[in-house]
């Protein structure tokens, strides 16, 4: 980081640590959780809470603490800046490694919030590259690695279906051949969507259980439409592309951020997890678990939790009035971004559920986030308090991240999870003690 920009985030946290202890005086004692949680009233912040822990990384030795009956172990180190994961079914793991790349500030928050996000290690030059990691001899490290693929525009989201390797690049979905047992792809991609990258840059991509479909999430390009809505034309969406036409529609729209997404097998529901939007407090309005329609609209820009307006977007009252309220939050800017079904027996104690990934807040007076976290499902439906699987990201003064959970994925065993960690360049391992 150059000096100017290091003298920028040093004043840019003194400047912070004020308004954050200024706004934690009035900041609500509970999170927003659950399936009908208690959301502050909006207070216009004007200048946005931010606050974010300098990335340090983890110490030789050194690990996420694991909730009672788990134990965690490193499966890869030495990645940048992981971000998702995806199984073969021949037990390979691959890890997609990414990173937001900053557009050119318009305004001199612009340029704090840059420094402060390159100083959590949030913001940078991107690796570009798909790294394939194979435990060979099955004690739950990876011995070999191998790059995959490189040279992609922000990869973050796989999927393989007959043959055929999917890439969720941030400016559109590309399709490779695959070749059984392969560690490289080789041939010639074809782009089959195209999406406006930058803003929220992540595109997830999920394969219907059928196989017929892939669903790819693409965030919107700001915070509620701040540049107009011309521009978020197709953002904010879940898309839908059919394999054998090639042809892609939105199939669900109003999601700010729509990132990890999972199917619900008792119902066959499609479920994602949304990063809500910033500048109306520390829990308002919170990050959400939600089943999504076909054509449902979720509010974003206009709307938040079901028909809650926020009157700093301009309105309209017909979308607002079709808005779907979310199933389940899960805390006021956690920034909850891998999400994976569990089945009961993955882990010892745990029944069928989500396993949510939350990457950690920067915009609040009190962190939040920084865990991986079990949502347990009945019927379809989430049906209880959340618990952790992964605690102590985060140092208790705040002050720096040891690590920053993003996407989650069922081992190849069926008896452990993986979990990329940014910030620790890390894929934990999480199994019975």
């Amino acid at each position: 980081m150059g000096a100017e920009m290091d003298f920028l985030a040093r004043v840019t946290a003194i400047v912070g640590g004020t308004m954050v202890l200024l706004r934690r005086v009035n900041a609500p004692g509970t999170q927003a959780f659950g399936a009908n949680p208690s959301i502050p009233e909006a207070k216009k912040q004007g200048i946005m809470t931010l606050k974010m822990p300098t990335a340090k990384g983890w110490e030789p030795g050194q690990t996420p603490k694991a909730a009672p009956g788990l134990k965690v172990n490193a499966f890869a180190s030495e990645l940048q800046h992981p971000r998702w994961i995806e199984v073969l079914p021949n037990g390979d793991v691959l890890v997609a490694e990414a990173m937001q790349q900053g557009r050119p500030p318009k305004t001199l928050f612009d340029k704090a919030a840059q420094a402060t996000m390159r100083r959590a290690r949030a913001l940078g030059t991107s690796a570009n590259r798909i790294t394939l990691w194979r435990d060979e001899d099955g004690d739950g490290v990876a011995e070999r690695r191998e790059v995959f693929i490189e040279k992609q525009n922000q990869p973050f989201g796989m999927a393989l279906v007959n043959g055929t390797f999917y890439i969720g690049n941030t400016d559109g979905i590309v399709a490779f051949p695959y070749e059984d047992g392969a560690t490289r792809l080789t041939g010639e991609g074809r782009k089959l969507v195209d999406f406006k990258p930058d803003g929220h840059w992540t595109r997830s991509l999920l394969v219907s259980p059928d196989r017929t479909k892939i669903y790819a999430g693409v965030g919107s390009l700001s915070n509620i439409a701040d540049e107009g809505m011309e521009v978020e034309e197709g953002r904010a969406a879940i898309w839908e592309l059919d394999l054998e036409t090639e042809k892609a529609r939105v199939f669900a729209s109003g999601l700010r951020n729509p990132v990890g997404m999972a199917w619900e097998p008792t119902t066959g529901a499609l479920w994602t997890v949304v990063n809500e939007r910033d500048g109306l407090g520390d829990e308002t309005p919170p990050d959400y678990l939600t089943s999504v329609q076909d054509g449902g609209f979720y509010g974003w820009p206009y709307c938040y939790w079901g028909q809650i307006v926020d009157d700093r977007v301009p309105q309209d009252a017909a979308l607002v009035s079709r808005a779907i309220q979310p199933d389940y939050a899960l805390g006021g800017h956690t920034a909850s971004l891998g999400l994976c079904w569990m089945p009961e027996g993955t882990l010892p104690g745990f029944p069928d559920g989500m396993v949510i990934g939350q990457h950690g807040s920067w915009n609040r007076s009190t962190l939040s986030g920084y865990k991986l976290v079990f949502v347990p499902f009945e019927n379809g439906k989430p049906s209880g308090p959340s618990r952790d699987i992964l605690s102590g990201f985060l140092a208790e003064d705040e002050s720096v991240s040891y690590g920053r959970p993003v996407g989650v994925c069922i081992g190849p065993d069926g008896k452990s999870l993986l979990m990329a960690d940014d910030v620790g360049d890390i894929i934990w391992r999480v199994t019975a003690a």
